[in-house]
């Protein structure tokens, strides 16, 4: 590539979430700080002492998917086609006005078809391997996430990717979308990241003690852990030239992005990991953090995540710390779709004048010392938010998106 990299802006975002569906109602229980807890159903949660999530109701397949077998997906490639249609309905696009377009397909996720598998697993301790059904393997395999988008929107000519980055997966896929526009490898790239709700995930965070019983309450002197939740998050990034063209509504930019991976430690974060993380997200991005108005934690609800996510965020910032609020109070932990949800939110924060709150909260944790705007919404001129995305292992990514401004 010569010359300065294409600019790349946000068009269309597309939700499946517990707090609503598409921009408008996700926007709307961001604004109330909507929290919708109740027991898990996904799974039989006999012999768990308690087993509450946020999981997606009244979410029927069939009204969003038109071309694909619905039987062929399985729950999580239901949602992320779901999320797709609604991202090209607010980007004002048909699929057929993608098909003759270089793009890029990138979707991040933990658990892939986890429920599918729960079922493979269950099917195969009760009747042996050879008494599966065939149809389940198939649709089981994670590399659907992305294909059924694909698949769905007629798409012949890109390259689906999925990233098993686990809770920072959206960031990744995100990332990736941004540097195929920039390299002018695509013109346009559908990104985010999914998950359902599945026994696996479930059981493993119950049997590491991080599982609340109730509610989780980041940052919270009172913090229990975290919830299971799930959902899709799509974007549809598209180079600013493309954009242009068609007279794109451009709901926010994407400015730049961090990755890193330390294995300093199969489940604890590291705090100087993080911060050099976040200081690649700005040096990309071409950001100072005294411009930064807003950060979008990962904030999962956990002293061990709190602690040390807010010391590498004091690390960068200092004094200038923005509000750092936790969408995980009110979504669950929806794992892969996290930080793509936490991305849609971001912009939702610029383009609708608020902080969206982080809910639950009743004891500040006095060893932080953050403005996490507790329980209510906050009007505000947000202009650049930072979204962090932390996953076990030590994958870090982060996202820095800004309102779109002709002459930056």
């Amino acid at each position: 590539m010569t010359g300065t990299p294409e600019r790349v802006v946000l068009t269309g975002r597309g939700v499946v979430s517990s707090i609503g569906f598409g921009v408008a109602e996700f926007t709307e229980g961001l604004r109330a700080g909507r929290n919708e807890v109740a027991p898990l159903t996904a799974f039989d949660t006999t012999g768990f002492a308690y087993a509450n999530g946020s999981e997606v109701t009244g979410f029927d397949p069939a009204d969003w998917i038109t071309r694909t077998p619905v039987d062929q997906l399985g729950r999580a490639s239901a949602f992320a086609v779901a999320a797709t249609r609604m991202a090209l309905a607010e980007a004002g696009l048909a699929a057929e006005e993608l098909r003759d377009r270089p793009g890029h397909i990138s979707v991040g996720t933990a658990d892939g078809e986890a429920q599918d598998l729960d079922a493979l697993a269950a099917d195969t301790v009760a009747r042996g391997a050879e008494a599966v059904d065939p149809a389940l393997v198939e649709r089981a395999g994670t590399h659907r996430l992305a294909a059924s988008i694909a698949w769905e929107f007629g798409l012949e000519d890109v390259t689906p990717m999925t990233f098993p980055t686990a809770c920072s997966a959206g960031n990744y896929a995100i990332g990736d979308g941004l540097d195929a526009i920039r390299l002018g490898d695509a013109d346009y790239a559908l990104v985010g990241g999914v998950d359902a709700v599945c026994r696996r995930s479930f059981a493993s965070f119950y049997r590491l003690g991080i599982m609340s019983p109730d509610r989780c309450r980041p940052f919270d002197a009172d913090r229990k852990g975290i919830l299971s939740g799930e959902g899709a998050g799509i974007l549809l990034l598209e180079s600013l030239t493309s954009a242009r063209a068609r007279g794109a509504t451009i709901h926010a930019e994407v400015l730049g992005y961090g990755l890193n991976c330390d294995a300093h430690h199969a489940f604890a974060p590291e705090e100087k990991s993080i911060q050099r993380c976040m200081e690649s997200a700005l040096r990309d991005a071409g950001v100072r953090p005294e411009d930064v108005d807003l950060i979008s934690a990962h904030g999962t609800g956990t002293k061990s995540n709190d602690v040390t996510e807010v010391r590498a965020i004091k690390s960068v910032y200092g004094d200038r710390t923005p509000p750092v609020i936790s969408l995980k109070s009110m979504l669950g932990h929806t794992m892969g779709a996290s930080a793509a949800l936490g991305a849609i939110a971001s912009s939702i924060a610029i383009t609708e004048g608020f902080l969206p709150p982080t809910v639950n909260h009743r004891t500040p944790d006095p060893e932080l010392g953050i403005d996490c705007v507790p329980n209510r919404s906050v009007p505000a001129d947000v202009r650049i938010v930072q979204n962090n995305g932390f996953a076990f292992g030590g994958n870090n990514a982060i996202v820095l998106l800004g309102r779109y401004e002709e002459s930056r």
